[in-house]
């Protein structure tokens, strides 16, 4: 249950990465992290995409866009979804975890105290 071979997606990548401009690179990311997301899912679902037997866990269910902050820049990336009662989020990402209420403010108190220590340091 090997993953097809791609060889235009390397020969895009390779020539991405021989250009200069640094929205290249990010592209270049961006192809090869939505790849192995999409390897990631098939073998979690041990089964290739329309591909259609025994062992097979449960059913792709099509991409969810995310955006992702890098130093290069925002990448778009095409989160996999599955359905069918398998769990599956890709390991090259951190799930997004909502916020509690009143965090900010929690932060910000810390900050406040800080800036005031600061403050109130004797100058040599």
């Amino acid at each position: 249950m090997t993953h097809p071979v791609q060889p235009d997606l390397l020969h895009t990548v390779l020539q991405l990465l021989t250009t200069d401009a640094s929205s290249s690179l990010a592209e270049g990311f961006r192809l090869l992290l939505n790849e192995a997301m999409a390897r990631e899912r098939s073998a979690v679902l041990q089964a290739q995409p329309y591909e259609r037997c025994e062992g097979r866990l449960g059913s792709a269910n099509g991409f969810k866009p995310r955006f992702l902050n890098t130093r290069v820049g925002p990448v778009e990336l095409r989160i996999p979804q599955v359905r069918d009662g398998v769990s599956f989020y890709p390991s090259a990402l951190e799930k997004r975890r909502p916020q509690r209420a009143g965090s900010h403010a929690r932060h910000d108190r810390t900050d406040r105290r800080e800036i005031a220590s600061r403050k109130a340091a004797p100058q040599g």
